[in-house]
């Protein structure tokens, strides 16, 4: 049997007005969770405006172990703090159900925003039945 070799551990950072964004790549684990961890508390502390939304990005992830998991609760942590939203986009099917097994989604997520058009949409059928 064979494996296939660890996928090389990547973090591209876009930072836009408000808006914190980390693109993760390769494996999150117990070698590389400190990296992500270092990475955005530097940029919550840089001195940009204040974000009040920070994306991590796992579109490119292929790996998650407990450390992994861990580092997202520490950044979960630095992000309420300054009361910024964290949102967990392009989740592969590990990450997905290391969540919903350990029950922590809800707990590290931000609800989606709504738009006017939504809250508009939304009051129209507001009563009917």
């Amino acid at each position: 049997m064979s494996s296939l070799p660890p996928t090389e551990f990547s973090l591209t950072v876009r930072c836009e007005a408000t808006t914190l964004t980390v693109l993760i790549g390769g494996e999150l684990d117990h070698e590389t969770s400190d990296e992500l961890l270092s990475e955005v508390s530097e940029q919550l502390s840089a001195g940009h405006p204040p974000f009040r939304d920070v994306h991590l990005d796992f579109g490119k992830m292929t790996f998650i172990d407990s450390s992994g998991l861990t580092a997202l609760l520490m950044i979960h942590r630095r992000t309420s703090a300054i009361g910024a939203g964290l949102h967990l986009d392009n989740r592969p099917p590990t990450l997905e159900r290391m969540l919903q097994l350990t029950n922590v989604l809800d707990h590290l997520t931000t609800p989606p925003t709504r738009t006017g058009d939504q809250r508009a949409e939304e009051d129209d059928g507001a009563g009917v039945t």
